[in-house]
C-alpha cells in the first residue's frame, strides 16, 4: 500500500510560495463547449459520480471506527474538504479516486489521448492534480499533515490502509503531546 501523496507542514519559504500561488492562481477548469458525450451511458455514469461517501471512503472509515479512532468527515471549512480529519493529530486524509486524481498519470494520459474528448479529459484530470497540490500546500500551511490514499489500495485491503492511518494518528498525537524539556540553567 502506497499513499497517493504525503505532504508535511512546510517552512516559511513554502508559506511564501503558497501565498504567491494563491495570489496568482486562476482556476483553469476545462470547458465542455463544443464537446459531446462519447455515449449516453458514459454521460449518465459521470453524472452519477459521488463526491462523498464513496465505497472506498466508507470502507476505510468503517475500519478506522472499528479500531476505535474517531474523526470528522468532509470538513467543509477546510481547504479541499478532506474526506477524513483527525483534528487533535492535525491529520487530513483524502481518499482519491484513481481516475479522477490521475493515478499513474503518464499512462492514463496516453489512454485518455486515444479516447473521446481527449483534450478535455487530459485538461480536466491535470487540473484536478494541480488543485490537489494546492490543497496540500494550504493544509500544510495551517499545520496539517496531508495523506492522499488511492481508491484501489483502499479497496484491495481496507484494514491495512486503516492500520497505516492509525499509526500516523498515533505518531502525530504523540508528537503533539510530548512535553517540552527545560533547558538546564534557565
Amino acid at each position: 500500500m502506497i499513499p497517493a501523496q504525503q505532504d508535511n507542514p512546510g517552512s516559511s519559504a513554502n508559506s511564501e510560495a503558497v501565498n504567491a500561488k494563491l495570489a496568482n492562481r486562476v482556476m483553469c477548469i476545462p470547458s465542455f463547449k463544443g464537446l459531446r458525450p462519447a455515449s449516453q451511458a458514459s454521460s449518465r455514469a459521470k453524472r452519477n459520480n459521488e463526491c462523498r461517501d464513496t465505497l472506498h471512503e466508507v470502507l476505510l472509515r468503517r475500519e478506522l471506527w472499528r479500531m476505535g479512532l474517531r474523526y470528522r468527515k468532509n470538513v467543509k471549512t477546510m481547504p479541499g474538504k478532506p474526506d477524513i480529519v483527525f483534528p487533535g493529530a492535525r491529520l487530513a486524509i483524502f481518499c482519491d479516486g484513481d481516475f479522477w486524481h490521475g493515478r499513474d498519470w503518464q499512462i492514463l494520459q496516453v489512454k485518455l489521448g486515444r479516447g473521446a474528448n481527449a483534450d478535455y479529459w487530459i485538461a480536466k484530470i491535470g487540473s484536478n492534480i494541480e488543485r490537489d497540490h494546492l490543497t496540500n500546500s494550504l493544509l500544510a500551511h495551517v499545520g496539517y499533515e496531508v495523506v492522499r490514499l488511492w481508491e484501489s489500495d483502499i479497496r484491495k485491503d481496507p484494514y491495512a490502509v486503516a492500520c497505516y492511518v492509525s499509526e500516523l494518528v498515533k505518531r502525530r498525537r504523540h508528537k503533539a503531546q510530548r512535553p517540552k524539556t527545560a533547558v538546564a540553567g534557565t
